[in-house]
């Protein structure tokens, strides 16, 4: 049997140099034929000198040209970097000082932290308000930690956040009886208001000068006016005298009911229950609401008509 051997022989080709026009033999291997493969290299690798760093006169000078200013937050390339550090310094705070004795919610110091628009208007970035309840839930739960522990730099981190008035820490003057025996009261509803001075007496009430009946024709204002006192049996106890100013007789009858019941409570501080199940210590805050464009009211639209 005859056996076939193949061989990769050298190519030989000819080309004509293009300044001396004559003709050159040169032979090539042939690109079929395998290439020897190596793992080693030919040529030994060079290390750089090492560099001594306990001298810096010997380092070599900085390339400026290389150089890249490197940003001091790393929240920096994000949409709210201020925001972004604040919520992650505040996290890491809660972390290190959880286990920490806390109060009772109900116990905890009542803070006034900023609003949304303060916030915003501190860091300069528009954070939603979804956002910002973070650090408010984080702040709450900070502010449970029993003051007798909190760390000093806990307490500075926590005040960048509050406000700069605190009104709970508002503490209301006490009401006092003068020198005559009056209590005074001041209440108000929608645009009215009324000045209430009452003292030990027969029943005797006078708004503005005048007999109630003059100054309030309908019996439901009258009654308003009075209804402190008539709700507490205290009718024919204490004479009233009152100065009311603005709005309409409805407004000014449910303010003399306010300012009555808040003097009051300056001379039998105990009936303060019994006036409020009976809704005389509450500010009514509701008021009529504007009329808007386009309408007849405030929400009533005219007849829709078709032509």
């Amino acid at each position: 049997m005859a056996t076939k051997f193949t061989f990769s022989l050298p190519l030989r080709i000819s080309y004509q140099c293009p300044q001396c026009r004559t003709h050159s033999a040169r032979s090539i291997q042939n690109a079929s034929m395998p290439r020897p493969f190596s793992t080693v290299s030919s040529t030994r690798a060079i290390a750089a000198p090492a560099i001594d760093f306990s001298s810096t006169d010997k380092l070599p000078p900085p390339n400026m040209q290389n150089a890249r200013v490197v940003p001091a937050s790393p929240s920096y390339f994000s949409g709210r970097p201020d925001f972004t550090d604040n919520l992650l310094s505040l996290q890491a705070l809660l972390r290190k000082y959880q286990t920490l004795p806390t109060v009772a919610p109900g116990q905890a110091p009542r803070v006034a932290w900023r609003t949304v628009s303060q916030y915003r208007l501190l860091v300069g970035e528009p954070v939603r308000a979804s956002k910002y309840h973070q650090i408010i839930e984080v702040l709450k739960r900070l502010n449970q930690i029993h003051p007798a522990v909190m760390p000093p730099h806990l307490r500075a981190a926590m005040q960048i956040y509050k406000r700069d008035l605190n009104p709970y820490a508002v503490v209301k003057r006490p009401a006092i009886i003068d020198a005559d025996g009056r209590a005074c009261g001041i209440g108000r509803r929608k645009s009215s208001s009324a000045k209430v001075y009452l003292v030990p007496g027969e029943g005797e009430v006078l708004v503005n000068g005048k007999s109630i009946n003059h100054v309030f024709g309908r019996v439901h204002d009258r009654e308003s006016a009075l209804w402190p006192l008539k709700a507490t049996n205290r009718i024919n106890k204490y004479n009233v005298w009152a100065l009311v100013s603005g709005g309409g007789t409805t407004g000014q009858a449910e303010a003399l009911t306010l300012g009555t019941a808040k003097a009051l409570m300056v001379h039998e501080p105990d009936l303060k229950p019994a006036l409020r199940r009976a809704g005389c210590v509450t500010r009514d805050p509701r008021r009529v609401e504007r009329k808007k464009p386009g309408k007849l009211k405030a929400r009533k639209m005219p007849a829709w008509v078709k032509r």
